[in-house]
């Protein structure tokens, strides 16, 4: 299910960026392409955060029940690398 929702969000971004794309062409009003812009940016953080949410509930938690320390701590590094990148 959440694997849908994913690919729609990221569907919907795809769109909303194209018609940003042609507003800037057409020569729209700044703060309409801005408006449209941040709507395609909002989709994309909507579906950054389903992913975040499926690794976590399936690769991360299977990685921490595990007996590996060093694949443990990758596992928490590149966690805490995304948070640095979504800042």
């Amino acid at each position: 299910m959440q694997d849908k929702e994913i690919i729609t969000a990221l569907k919907k971004a795809s769109t909303h960026l194209s018609n940003v794309i042609k507003m800037i062409e057409d020569g729209e009003y700044c703060v309409s392409i801005m408006q449209q812009n941040l709507a395609v940016v909002g989709l994309l953080k909507s579906a950054n955060d389903k992913l975040l949410a499926r690794h976590l509930s399936s690769c991360f938690m299977n990685a921490m029940k595990g007996t590996n320390e060093k694949r443990k701590q990758e596992m928490i590094d590149e966690i805490l690398q995304l948070n640095k990148m979504s800042k």
